[in-house]
C-alpha cells in the first residue's frame, strides 16, 4: 500500500544526468513509496536498451546539429527528446507498481485542461487517435519504474529527422510517417505548456494516491554516486556498445517488435553475436545473446539452445516461438 508520495523535477537538461538521477531514484524508492519524476532532455535520441544505435539514429548528423545520443535501461523503441517534451518516471515497489493507477495521474491531469486521453495498445496514451505519449517499464530487483514522454509543444520537423523509422514498423502502425501519428498537446489547448502541465500533474499525483506529494530536493541526492552514474550513461560503450564483425544477420518485424541477430562465426561456431530489438522485454532479448553465444552455426543447433530458455511470461513464449520459427526458415 501506498503511504507516502514523493516528487522531484530536474532543470537539468542532460540526458545522461537525468538517465542517471532517474536509476539512482530507482535504486533508493522505499517499499511504500511512489517517486513521480519529471525531468526534460535537450536535442537527444534515446534509443531502447536493445537497440542498434547506428540501425536507429543518425548518428553523425546528430552530433554535428549538436544532438546527443543515450540509450536508457527500459525496452522499447528510439524516440527525440527536446525542450518541447516533458518526460515522467513513476518509481515504486513491485508490490505496488500498477500501470493503470499511474496512466491514471496522466488522464486526470489532463482532464483538468478539457482533454480526454485514453491508453491505447500496450505502450501508447492517445487523444482521439493521436498519439502525446509513448511509455516503457523496467524492473529491477523488486523495484519497477514507468516512464514515458508527453509532447507538448515538439518540433515536428526535429521529431523524425534524426531517426531511421523503418517503413514495416509504420506499416505496422498504419500510417506513412510519424509526424502522421503523433500530436502536441499545445495544439489541442492553448493553455498547456511545459509548467502548466507540471502544475496539473502534481495535483493529479495527489489525487490519485489519496496523498499530499512531498518535494524532493535533488541537492539530497548523493553526488559522488550520481557522477559514477552519469559517466556511465554518456560511455561509448553504453551509448554504441561493441560493433560485431558479423558474417551473417537475421532481421524480421512481428506484432511485439523488431529482432535483428548478427553472427559473428569462427570455425562453425558463433563467438560473437548481436541481439537487437526495440521489444518492450529488454532481459528477455539480453539473454537470448547469452544463451545462443558459443553455440554451433546451424539452426538445429541454435533452435535447441532456445528451447531450453525458461520463460516467464506469455509474451515471452510468444516471442520465442517466433524467433524459433524465423531461425527455422533460414539456410543455415
Amino acid at each position: 500500500m501506498i503511504e507516502k508520495i514523493t516528487y522531484i523535477e530536474t532543470e537539468n537538461t542532460n540526458p545522461y544526468h537525468n538517465l542517471a538521477l532517474e536509476e539512482m531514484l530507482l535504486e533508493n524508492v522505499e517499499k511504500n513509496q511512489c517517486i513521480l519524476y519529471l525531468w526534460q532532455n535537450k536535442n537527444t535520441v534515446v534509443i531502447g536498451r536493445n537497440q542498434n544505435s547506428w540501425k536507429e539514429c543518425k548518428v553523425e548528423f546528430l552530433e554535428e546539429n549538436g544532438g546527443n545520443l543515450a540509450r536508457r535501461l527500459s525496452g522499447g523503441g528510439a524516440v527525440f527528446h527536446d525542450l518541447g517534451n516533458l518526460n515522467f518516471t513513476f518509481l515504486v515497489h513491485k508490490e505496488n507498481y500498477s500501470v493503470e493507477r499511474q496512466l491514471q495521474v496522466i488522464i486526470k491531469a489532463l482532464e483538468k485542461f478539457g482533454l480526454k486521453a485514453e491508453k491505447n495498445g500496450r505502450n501508447d496514451i492517445t487523444i482521439d487517435g493521436r498519439k502525446f505519449s509513448g511509455n516503457a517499464f523496467y524492473q529491477v530487483k523488486d523495484n519497477c519504474y514507468h516512464h514515458g514522454t508527453l509532447m507538448v509543444n515538439v518540433n515536428m520537423q526535429d521529431l523524425s529527422k534524426y531517426l531511421n523509422v523503418s517503413k514495416d514498423k509504420l506499416k505496422s502502425k498504419g500510417v506513412d510517417s510519424v509526424k502522421s501519428r503523433v500530436i502536441n498537446l499545445s495544439s489541442l489547448c492553448e493553455e498547456i505548456t511545459i509548467s502548466s502541465l507540471k502544475d496539473k500533474l502534481f495535483e493529479a499525483f495527489g489525487e490519485t494516491y489519496n496523498c499530499t506529494p512531498e518535494r524532493l530536493d535533488e541537492e539530497c541526492i548523493d553526488k559522488v554516486l550520481l557522477q559514477e552514474k552519469i559517466e556511465k550513461f554518456g560511455s561509448w560503450d553504453w551509448k554504441y556498445g561493441r560493433k560485431i564483425n558479423f558474417q551473417y544477420e537475421i532481421s524480421n518485424r512481428f506484432d511485439w517488435g523488431d529482432i535483428q541477430l548478427q553472427f559473428g562465426v569462427k570455425s562453425g561456431v558463433i563467438d560473437e553475436i548481436g541481439v537487437y530489438s526495440d521489444a518492450m522485454e529488454q532481459d528477455f532479448i539480453l539473454n537470448l545473446a547469452q544463451l545462443i553465444n558459443n553455440t554451433i552455426f546451424n539452426k538445429t543447433a541454435i533452435c535447441e539452445k532456445l528451447s531450453k530458455y525458461q520463460c516467464k511470461e506469455a509474451i515471452e513464449e510468444k516471442m520465442l516461438n517466433d524467433i524459433v520459427d524465423l531461425i527455422k526458415e533460414q539456410d543455415i
